[in-house]
C-alpha cells in the first residue's frame, strides 16, 4: 500500500499520519475537521441570508465537516439578522430522519450529545449569550434544539473548537478587513461562504479567506468535477476533479536515448 485516503477528524488525522510516517512512509491525504465562517454583508438578501446561515448551520444536525458555524454579520444589518433567525426555528422541524418534512434528526450517539450539551454550557460560563435553544429535547433520543450564541469572542471554545452538533455563533463585524481577519482567525480552512451582492467585495474575500473551499451566495454546493479540500490544520489533499486522483498516482520518469549519445 503506498496511499492512505483519510476523512475524519485533526486528532485521529494526526495518528494516520504519524501511523504512516512511522510504516513505509506512504503518502497520506487528509479531509479534516473545520470551523468554517458565514460572512454576511449589509447588502446581502437578509431573508435568503437566514435560510443559508440554518442551512450551514444546522443541517444534518452540523454534524458536517464544512458547517457555517461562526456567522459574522455586518452591523448595519445584525439586528435585523438576529430577529429573523431566530423565528426561523418556526419552520424547523426537529424528529424521525426518516421522515421527508424532519430537517433535523438526533446527533449520532450519546457521547457526541453528550459533548454539544457541554460545549452549550461552556459557552454560557465564558459570558457568550445564549439567544436560542441549548436544551436536550425530550427524553428518548439524542434531540439538541438548535443553539444559537450571541456576544461571543474569538478566544472561547465554542468560536475555536468543532464541536459537531447544531450550533452556530452570531458576531458582528464592521469592516470587510476586519470580517476577514475575523475568519482567519482559526487553526482551521476547510470552507467559508460570502453574501453580497458586490462582487468587488465576493472576489476579495474569496482570495483572502484561506479555506479551501468558499461559497459565495450560497453554501452546501458541490459537484463531482470541483477539487474538495482543506487548509492548514483541516488537512490537505483532494478529492473530487482531477485534482483528486493525484495522491493514488505515482509519476515514474523512463529515459531511453534514440540516438548514440555522447555519453554512453
Amino acid at each position: 500500500m503506498f496511499q492512505v485516503s483519510f476523512t475524519g477528524s485533526t486528532e485521529v488525522g494526526r495518528l494516520v499520519m504519524g501511523a504512516a510516517a512511522a510504516s513505509n512512509l506512504k503518502t497520506v491525504s487528509l479531509e479534516l475537521g473545520g470551523k468554517s465562517p458565514l460572512i454576511i454583508f449589509n447588502d446581502a438578501d437578509i431573508n435568503v441570508a437566514v435560510q443559508i446561515a440554518w442551512q450551514g448551520g444546522f443541517f444534518n444536525k452540523g454534524e458536517m465537516c464544512v458547517a457555517g458555524s461562526r456567522v459574522y454579520v455586518q452591523e448595519g444589518i445584525y439586528d435585523e439578522f438576529l430577529k429573523k433567525v431566530t423565528e426561523n426555528v418556526k419552520e424547523w422541524v426537529i424528529g424521525d430522519p426518516f421522515d421527508t418534512k424532519v430537517h433535523q434528526g438526533p446527533q449520532v450517539d450519546r457521547e457526541q450529545f453528550e459533548k454539544v450539551l457541554r460545549y452549550i454550557e461552556a459557552g454560557k460560563r465564558e459570558g457568550a449569550t445564549l439567544l436560542r435553544g441549548g436544551k436536550a429535547i425530550g427524553e428518548k433520543g439524542y434531540y439538541i434544539e438548535p443553539t444559537i450564541f450571541t456576544d461571543v469572542k474569538e478566544d472561547m471554545s465554542i468560536a475555536k473548537d468543532e464541536i459537531f452538533g447544531p450550533m452556530i455563533c452570531v458576531m458582528k463585524f464592521k469592516t470587510t478587513e476586519e470580517a476577514i481577519e475575523k475568519a482567519n482567525s482559526t487553526k482551521y480552512g476547510l470552507a467559508a461562504g460570502v453574501l453580497t451582492n458586490d462582487l468587488n467585495i465576493a472576489t476579495r474575500v474569496s482570495r483572502s479567506v484561506r479555506a479551501g473551499t468558499v461559497w459565495v451566495n450560497c453554501y452546501l454546493i458541490g459537484d463531482i468535477n470541483v477539487p474538495f479540500g482543506g487548509f492548514k490544520m483541516s488537512g490537505f489533499g483532494k478529492e473530487c476533479g482531477l485534482q483528486g486522483l493525484d495522491h493514488f498516482l505515482k509519476v515514474k520518469s523512463v529515459i531511453t536515448p534514440i540516438y548514440n549519445s555522447p555519453w554512453l
